[in-house]
């Protein structure tokens, strides 16, 4: 299952308003293969897999759940950059800004 750090839920909470939720999701394309999606949406679709972290509603779709299943997302801010980090022990490559993978 994906999960969420304390970080990146409550920087979700703070940018989402009732009744938005966040999608997650795996794309093809990038310089790796495959790249990974957040976006914050009031749509869902029947396909969709509901999890709840702290009252923060995210909808992720079966293929990318399967691809997603030990990750883990992060929010990071530094000096250099803000934002979600996605911590997939089972991708094989990863590309410099860390958002494509294989």
């Amino acid at each position: 299952m994906v999960s969420f750090t304390s970080a990146a839920i409550e920087h979700l909470k703070a940018v989402i308003e009732a009744p938005e939720c966040v999608r997650v999701a795996v794309v093809g394309g990038g310089c790796a293969g495959m790249s990974y999606m957040m976006d914050i949406t009031t749509d869902s679709d029947e396909e969709d897999i509901l999890f709840n972290f702290d009252h923060v509603q995210v909808y992720i779709d079966p293929h990318s759940a399967d691809i997603l299943s030990n990750t883990t997302i992060d929010f990071v801010k530094t000096l250099q950059k803000e934002g979600f980090v996605f911590n997939n022990p089972d991708s094989n490559t990863t590309c410099g800004c860390g958002l494509s993978f294989s």
